[in-house]
């Protein structure tokens, strides 16, 4: 379901100017459709932005229908301890530390963390305590960043950038 809200709604956050992150569903009573996107251009994320998302969004979700019944809509930025989502997310954050889950177990194994280290073709690198790793893309169910002091200073220095 989530993917076909992605298909259906990617296409417009692009020609905005902005890069789906992630779509997520969640709740039962009560659903909640989570949308996290971040702006093409610098990779930020303002009040306003998510404001005019929601517009968007609103619209083109009441005309398309692809949810059965009542939900609120969520629309996020990916904040600073990200999901990381998408091949290219493991480049842009190399040299950051990251928790990586994966689908099935590898060696015995379904949880990584370490430094990030970019991707080789479809795979993902990341050095852990126990030395480097290489996982498939097309197996890891989720991964984020972790909130280290490095991160927080990388942070600082993007709204430092947008200030200016």
């Amino acid at each position: 379901m989530t993917d076909r809200i992605a298909d259906l709604i990617g296409p417009s956050l692009e020609a905005m100017g902005y890069a789906l992150v992630r779509v997520q569903l969640s709740g039962s009573k009560q659903q909640r459709l989570q949308v996290m996107a971040e702006r093409k251009s610098d990779g930020g994320m303002t009040v306003e932005d998510c404001a005019e998302i929601s517009r968007m969004l609103s619209t083109l979700l009441d005309v398309e229908d692809p949810l059965p019944g009542e939900y609120s809509l969520e629309v996020s930025s990916p904040g600073i301890d990200r999901p990381l989502t998408r091949l290219e997310d493991f480049n842009r954050f190399a040299g950051l530390e990251a928790k990586v889950e994966t689908r099935l177990p590898i060696d015995g194994r379904r949880r990584f963390k370490g430094r990030l280290e970019g991707t080789e073709g479809d795979n993902i690198r990341l050095t852990s305590e126990a030395g480097p790793v290489t996982l498939s893309f097309a197996d890891i169910a989720k991964a984020k960043l972790i909130l280290t002091d490095e991160l927080l200073a990388l942070a600082a220095q993007q709204q430092e950038a947008e200030a200016q």
